[in-house]
């Protein structure tokens, strides 16, 4: 192996190599996150058979999410001022609750004729989303600190994305043979490979970071810092627009598997798990990257992922579409993964918790306005105009940003010149 490749693998994988912490949660992480997605693929599935509607697809990702929307906030608050990891005990076990939950109304067949019941426990799921996702975001700090703060990021989301590959497969596997309500078992099942890795963990392995007061006010002290740091508000602004309107891809895929190409669950888990191959490979690809994100490419990435979604709306068949897939899901979380960095590491310590609550409103919290939106189009204009709309909103910001950065720097000699 030559220096130069040795070198790279390093990079690849340097929070491992580095942290007993990391691995542990990477790897309860990895076994989790296979149940999340065949949970993901099994209930949008499942709602789709219960009502045949677009609509009631993006309902259900919408409640989903609403209130990380409404409460997020409030679960940066808890995760700047307790311990991290203990709320991620307490929150593993709570999404393992739901999906059992899940299993056993499905398992039964009272979930028949009553797609409220799914509705519900999407609701449920999200309150506990509103809560773990602050805590998870700005937990990695603390278990592999500054210097691979990125590389930890990367490595998860390749993780959480390359179980995506495997998941939403055997989802649509399990549903064609066995019956749904074998994949909300599992999911309920995975979650204790993730709180073994969070209970084996050694607290004073972990980089202390400095928590907030008890004090009142800290919501809005919060947000009036993230509003005046312009090297935070800036990146959320783009991503709350892209994330909105932009990435609810996910309300189009099972419309675009059994509507426009008239396949089965075999099809909508085909085309999820191939737009998990290259969001792994997206997610691998940023884990190997060591200089700082800056806006520049956060713009490139969506102007990318915008091309990418418009190709697959414009597929006119089901291998093309497939095809597309793959680069869609890699810039995706190129983008997704710039993102997050960028708020990671211009945070401040206390504050950070905070930061990375905005960070999940804005990513999933904007879904109960977007998803709605993409099911109504789904539903009206067809899963193909979805695609390629939203491919217009992700490309038309990134250009727009692009621009935005070669005016600023092209009036910056003029006004020095003047002065």
């Amino acid at each position: 192996m030559s220096p130069r490749i040795g070198a790279a693998i390093d990079r690849t994988f340097s929070s491992l190599r580095t942290s007993r912490n990391f691995r542990l949660y990477l790897f309860g992480q990895l076994i989790s996150a296979i149940g999340t997605w065949m949970n993901f693929t099994a209930s949008a599935w499942l709602v789709l058979q219960l009502t045949d509607s677009g609509t009631a697809l993006g309902a259900n990702v919408a409640l989903y999410f609403l209130p990380v929307l409404l409460f997020g906030a409030y679960g940066g608050v808890l995760a700047d001022r307790f311990d991290k990891r203990r709320i991620l005990i307490w929150t593993q076990s709570a999404y393992a609750v739901v999906a059992l939950t899940m299993w056993g109304f499905v398992a039964t067949d009272l979930v028949k004729g009553h797609v409220w019941i799914v509705f519900l426990l999407s609701l449920a799921s999200g309150f506990v989303t509103a809560i773990d996702n602050p805590s998870r975001q700005s937990f990695y700090i603390e278990m592999v600190g500054e210097e691979h703060v990125r590389n930890a990021v990367s490595l998860n989301s390749a993780a959480f994305t390359g179980s995506r590959v495997i998941g939403p497969a055997v989802a649509g596997l399990l549903i064609a043979t066995v019956g749904i309500a074998t994949c909300f078992l599992i999911d309920g099942l995975s979650y204790v490979a993730v709180l073994t890795a969070l209970l084996l963990m050694r607290p004073a392995e972990l980089h202390a970071q400095t928590r907030s007061t008890r004090e009142k006010g800290h919501l809005v002290a919060g947000l009036k810092y993230v509003w005046r740091t312009d090297e935070l508000r800036r990146p959320l602004l783009a991503m709350a627009v892209v994330f909105t309107f932009a990435f609810n891809f996910a309300v189009f895929v099972p419309l675009l598997a059994e509507r426009t190409f008239h396949g089965d669950a075999g099809t909508f888990g085909m085309l999820s798990a191939l737009a998990g191959v290259g969001s792994f490979f997206g997610a691998m690809t940023m884990a190997g990257r060591v200089a700082e994100p800056q806006m520049r490419g956060l713009a490139l990435w969506s102007v990318a992922a915008g091309v990418a979604l418009a190709l697959a709306g414009l597929a006119p068949t089901l291998p093309l579409a497939a095809a597309a897939m793959v680069p869609m899901g890699f810039a995706i979380m190129a983008f997704m993964i710039t993102g997050n960095t960028m708020l990671q590491l211009r945070a401040l310590p206390q504050a950070r918790g905070r930061v990375m609550a905005l960070y999940g409103i804005v990513f999933l919290g904007s879904t109960p306005i977007g998803a709605p939106i993409a099911g109504v189009i789904g539903q009206r204009l067809g899963p193909q105009v979805g695609f390629v709309l939203s491919g217009l909103v992700a490309g038309g910001l990134g250009i727009g940003l692009l621009w935005a950065r070669r005016r600023v720097a092209a009036e910056a000699p003029a006004e020095a010149v003047s002065a």
